[in-house]
């Protein structure tokens, strides 16, 4: 593809280059040792009161994989799942990982048991480590997957003396949010710290080519299916995001709120990888729900970026007393995961003086692939241009690319890419060419200047409030139902999450109950997977070869049904 055939470079903003050196870093844990030495005495993150800087990271991190290779005798390669929301042992449980050749398995905390069998069975991860709060669901599968070790740790465990006391028996005994659970043979978090101490992290040999993460996706197509990210298509994205807003941005004086859950690729990528490389000091949020307290959070700390989806921008918009909030400093809001809406992005931009520019990605783009210029002053409807690095070409049904303008399949090439699936060639096959280029999933154009517009998506996921749910997934509960003859699930519009679920059933006990359907999807599926909407109706509508016709069933039922 030669310059005329990317029409995005002429528009780059000022000072970004079209290509990134990928081999700048051999690993992701290089580039982290790197920041560490050079912001040793900067505070990287801060949650609930205590921040810890630079250097307690890579003292923190190194002490944790010590423990994991002299201890628990983990070998390079080996998986290890981390469930938590965003705590101070998050950001040193990746670190330690990659530091000790480990590959990270994320894995949501609300998962139910079921999803959770699945994730530790399909990785074969080898070690899990969880908070408290869910370690229950761990306890409930633990010896029927193969995950041999188990580090558990409480929200307070590195809120220091006695702030990590009082938070733990607050969270167990007054809030009673740690259901009970039994894994005898759980280490405890501070005690791994305390145990790597006493030995020496031996050197580990990692290249780009190793895996630094299996980030779990329904992909663009099927069930849960873990996505290779290997150490280069993290240091690319990084370099590339890096790229697209350095000359926005500050060394070592940045300072950046992290609502999205660090087991989501967005926040891993931009506000983690990115942010350390620059020295940026990470506000991570814990319960963003809490709207109030999130609020009341940041309203003095001077936040200079924030990245988000755009259920959360719309969230913090209307909560009283944000418009109070201190956004003096703030130069960087990136809306990603799922489409911003215009009404919330106009809306921010008049609150807080700072445009919310989309950008757009994948799981399996680690994630970045477009993003609006920073310096943009409104809302332009667009996910914006390749970043760095990138080719984005529109395709139509066999591969052919279209003329600008045209309607077609989103296609994405870069150093970005993801390997494949784990141990799928088949579904990897699917989405990904011998040619490296990603078939997205995604129906978009580009205009002449570069600009590409998502239009509508191919595949037949919903979104919700940025998660990835696969209408193949809820059907395959629901249909355990003895009760359901049949059972389609599709995406419906919702002011809050942006989509939901809306279940269509037809009966094969007449005395099912749409009640009986959400207590059992409760049972079986994470909170945003469960339906917000249940239909019954006699007949689901069908095409000629018997494929179900998911567009209809958006619609209310007709009359008579």
């Amino acid at each position: 593809m030669d310059n005329s055939q990317r029409p995005w470079l002429a528009n780059y903003p000022t000072g970004v280059p079209a290509q990134i050196d990928v081999n700048q870093y051999a690993s992701v844990s290089a580039m982290l040792l790197e920041s560490c030495d050079r912001f040793r005495h900067r505070p990287a993150f801060t949650n609930m009161g205590r921040s810890i800087t630079y250097g307690d990271l890579e003292r923190l991190s190194a002490a944790l994989a010590a423990f994991f290779v002299n201890d628990l005798k983990l070998a390079k390669g080996d998986r290890v799942a981390i469930m938590m929301p965003n705590l101070l042992q998050y950001p040193i449980a990746i670190m330690a990982l990659l530091r000790a050749g480990l590959t990270v398995v994320n894995v949501n905390p609300l998962y139910t048991a079921r999803e959770l069998k699945h994730q530790l069975e399909d990785s074969g991860a080898s070690a899990i480590i969880v908070v408290d709060n869910f370690a229950h669901t761990v306890a409930e599968i633990i010896n029927e997957v193969p995950c041999k070790h188990v580090i558990a740790t409480g929200i307070g465990d590195l809120l220091g003396f006695p702030k990590s006391l009082i938070t733990n028996f607050v969270v167990r005994h007054v809030k009673k949010m740690v259901p009970p659970y039994s894994l005898p043979e759980a280490i405890r978090f501070n005690e791994a710290l305390g145990r790597g101490t006493r030995s020496k992290l031996p050197k580990v040999d990692i290249n780009q080519d190793d895996l630094a993460f299996l980030q779990y996706t329904g992909g663009t197509t099927g069930v849960a299916k873990g996505a290779m990210l290997t150490h280069r298509n993290m240091i690319a994205n990084m370099l590339q995001a890096y790229a697209w807003i350095s000359h926005n941005m500050r060394e070592g004086e940045e300072v950046v709120v992290t609502a999205l859950p660090l087991y989501h690729i967005f926040a891993l990528t931009a506000n983690f990888l990115t942010f350390a490389r620059v020295g940026g000091f990470n506000h991570l949020i814990t319960n963003p729900r809490d709207m109030p307290g999130f609020v009341k959070s940041v309203k003095d700390i001077g936040f200079t970026a924030i990245t988000g989806v755009n259920t959360l921008f719309a969230g913090l918009l209307n909560t009283p007393g944000f418009e109070q909030v201190d956004f003096s400093k703030l130069h960087m809001t990136l809306g990603g995961g799922m489409a911003v809406q215009r009404a919330v992005a106009e809306r921010w931009k008049k609150v807080t003086g700072c445009t919310l520019a989309e950008a757009y990605g994948l799981t399996e783009t680690s994630p970045a692939a477009c993003i609006n210029p920073l310096d943009l002053r409104e809302y332009n409807g667009s996910i914006g241009l390749p970043i760095p690095s990138t080719d984005v070409s529109i395709r139509d049904d066999e591969g052919k690319a279209l003329p600008i303008g045209e309607v077609g399949e989103l296609c994405v090439k870069g150093p970005q890419v993801m390997k494949g699936y784990w141990q799928r060639p088949d579904e990897t096959a699917k989405v990904l060419g011998a040619d490296g280029w990603l078939r997205t999933g995604d129906i978009a154009r580009m205009d002449d200047k570069g600009y590409v517009y998502i239009v509508d998506r191919k595949k037949d996921m919903i979104l919700v409030s940025g998660f990835n749910v696969y209408p193949n997934e809820i059907e395959d509960v629901v249909a355990h139902m003895p009760g359901v003859l049949e059972v389609a699930a599709v995406g419906v519009p919702d002011e809050k999450s942006g989509e939901a679920v809306k279940l269509v059933i037809v009966k094969k006990d007449p005395a099912l109950t749409a009640e009986a359907v959400l207590k059992h999807c409760k049972e079986n599926l994470t909170g945003y997977k469960q339906p917000r909407h249940i239909e019954f109706r006699d007949s689901l509508p069908k095409t000629n070869v018997g494929k179900i016709l998911r567009r209809e069933l958006r619609d209310p039922a007709p009359p008579g049904h």
